[in-house]
């Protein structure tokens, strides 16, 4: 019930914060033209990540989406948490991290060692959550996960 509840939070705010919150412009690709790049590629990776789970591109989002390729964090609500929590270690501020932040551990007040590994991985890697990833997606992803100690 509680993961049925955030989803539908972040359903219902996420049409706002794309309009209101994010100024960056859409990517104007598809996962059908990511995998085509090289295999190597953050762009491939990122392709094969979207047609995984049948996602679409969400625009002004897909940075969310690289974050989980590069971190290689799943999609279930206690991992999509558990990202902020990385991405708030990283560096991270924003009003919408600090409400999953708070309304995850609110309602999974049990998971709080995992969130603190999360904390922990972003927290020790080098800053990169405000990369501009649209123009990284043909470098290696290895090439990027080391670069930045990203684990």
């Amino acid at each position: 019930m509680k993961a049925l509840l955030i989803e539908k939070m972040y359903e219902w705010s996420k049409k706002p914060y794309q309009k209101f919150f994010k100024k960056n412009e859409a990517w104007n690709i598809t996962p059908k033209d990511l995998i085509q790049l090289p295999q190597e590629t953050l762009g491939f990776h990122m392709g094969c990540f979207l047609l995984k789970y049948n996602f679409e591109m969400q625009p002004k989002l897909e940075d969310h989406d690289v974050v989980h390729v590069l971190t290689n964090t799943g999609v279930s609500v206690i991992e999509e948490i558990g990202m902020q929590y990385l991405l708030f270690g990283n560096g991270k501020r924003s009003a919408y991290l600090y409400m999953v932040i708070f309304i995850g551990t609110l309602f999974y007040p049990s998971k709080l060692k995992t969130f603190y590994k999360f904390y922990m991985r972003g927290k020790n890697a080098h800053k990169f959550y405000n990369l501009d990833f649209q123009k990284m997606l043909l470098q290696p992803i290895r090439k990027i996960q080391f670069t930045f100690n990203i684990r």
